[in-house]
């Protein structure tokens, strides 16, 4: 029942409309993710750091191939982004807004 996990769900009202709706969102972080799995599974193992992270790039890169997602991407982020940097000013790298 919600009732017993109301002292859990209180602190997540805390946050503006614009984070909220950033956790509530996982599932586009949870395909990335399997994306990434499937990747380094798939090529076993990397002889270096660098080249790991060429091969996460390039799967990254190939979920949106012309690059027309970024648009995308900055008008639904942007305002999660702002409310992540007012909320967390004290951990954010850097007091610039997006």
């Amino acid at each position: 029942m919600w009732e017993n996990a109301w002292e859990e769900f209180t602190p997540f009202l805390s946050y503006d409309v614009e984070i909220r709706t950033v956790i509530c969102s996982t599932n586009a972080i949870e395909s990335l993710n399997a994306r990434y799995r499937w990747a380094v599974r798939a090529r076993g193992h990397f002889p270096t750091e660098a080249a790991a992270l060429k091969c996460l790039y390039l799967v990254t890169r190939s979920l949106d191939p012309t690059g027309a997602g970024r648009t995308r991407w900055t008008v639904r982020w942007k305002p999660a982004l702002n409310a992540f940097a007012i909320t967390f000013a004290d951990r954010w790298p850097a007091a610039e807004t997006y």
